[in-house]
């Protein structure tokens, strides 16, 4: 029974993990292959390339942000088993993860990471970033709650 829930936990995580990593790499690739110029009120959709971390900071650090990236993607999989087998944590980590390797793999196969999601008074992002964002305000919730 334990390896059934561990199981059904494992297909979970990996589920949102690919969902969040496809979702973001799709937005990613459309936005360099059509160049879109939207604007909706404070909302503008363009093609911004960033180098560094959040908000911009540490321009040009991609080779230490690449490998920071992956040294937590693979400390999330080494502690996998210490999650627990409850479904918000799950979920999660596993944004978490997706978001992580996400701009991971921007950094490593194109040397920036492609952002796109522009609200003038707020530093341009994508969806890994929001995945990020959403994952550790989660599970500050969470374990805070606990």
């Amino acid at each position: 029974m334990v390896k059934a829930v561990a199981k059904k936990f494992l297909g979970l995580f990996w589920g949102v993990v690919v969902f969040v990593l496809f979702l973001d790499q799709l937005t990613k690739w459309l936005i360099a292959a059509f160049h879109p110029e939207w604007q909706w009120g404070a909302l503008h959709v363009h093609l911004v390339t960033n180098t560094g971390a959040g908000f911009g900071i540490l321009p040009g650090w991609t080779l230490i942000l690449t490998i920071i990236s992956f040294l937590v993607a693979l400390a999330v999989l080494f502690f996998y088993p210490k999650i627990e087998k409850e479904k918000m944590p799950q979920i999660l980590f596993a944004i978490f993860l997706g978001g992580v390797l996400g701009n991971g793999l921007d950094r490593l196969f194109l040397g920036f990471v492609r952002d796109f999601i522009d609200f003038s008074f707020w530093p341009a992002f994508n969806v890994a970033d929001a995945a990020l964002t959403v994952a550790v305000v989660g599970l500050v919730w969470w374990y805070e709650k606990k």
